[in-house]
This record gives C-alpha cells, structure tokens and sequence, in this order.
C-alpha cells in the first residue's frame, strides 16, 4: 500500500488521535522522509512547513507520541495515527492536551442542539 504524496506537493495531512479515548489531538504533515522515520522508529514526525525540516514531536518537551497504528484514507492521501501520549500527556504548545481548543461560531448551531434535546 503506498501513500500519494504527489496530491499536495510532496505532502500529506497526519491527523493524530489518542488511541485509548479517540481524542482528536493534533494535525500535521508528512513527507516521504517524516512517514518513513515515523514508520521505522516508532514515534510520529512531521515536515514542518515553517522551518523546512522534520520534526519529531516531543524531542524537547518529552511529551512523543508513540505509535499506535497507522491507516490511510481511501485516496491514500491522509493519514490517521493513533497514538499514546508519552511524559506529562501535553500535546499542544500552548500547554493543553489537544490543539483543537478554539471554538468557532457556527450559525444554527444552538438551534440543532435545542432541537436534538426536546
């Protein structure tokens, strides 16, 4: 099975989840080089966009994500990994346990959510 890194310019979105609850954690991105590293050693790494390099995750903090398993959609162009947080369980730089933290206002939302309690 290979992954289609030639979609998006050498890329594919690694979305991370925790293994044991589905928690959705973190999105990232790998290249070839970042899944193969990811798929030999055990630890999820990125491509970061940013700076041009890999990344493993945790490298300095000792919060890694070790791996779980791994699968690709059916275009083989996303990945999702399941992981188990290593160190104090922080994913996120800014201190929390998930990225996804930022409610966002979605019209109607509050009118579904009445609904689906009556």
């Amino acid at each position: 099975m290979n992954i289609d890194f030639d979609k998006m310019q050498g890329l594919v979105p690694a979305i991370v989840q925790d293994a044991a609850n589905g928690d959705i954690l973190m999105l990232g991105f790998m290249n070839k080089e970042a899944w193969d590293k990811t798929a030999s050693g055990g630890y999820v790494t990125f491509y970061s966009r940013t700076r041009n390099k890999l990344w493993t995750k945790g490298e300095t903090s000792g919060n890694r994500l070790k791996v779980v398993s791994a699968a690709t959609d059916c275009d083989f162009d996303s990945l999702l990994i399941k992981v188990e947080v290593e160190g104090e369980g922080v994913v996120c730089h800014e201190g929390t346990r998930s990225c996804f933290t930022k409610e966002l206002p979605i019209a109607n939302s509050q009118s579904v959510a009445q609904e689906q309690a009556r």
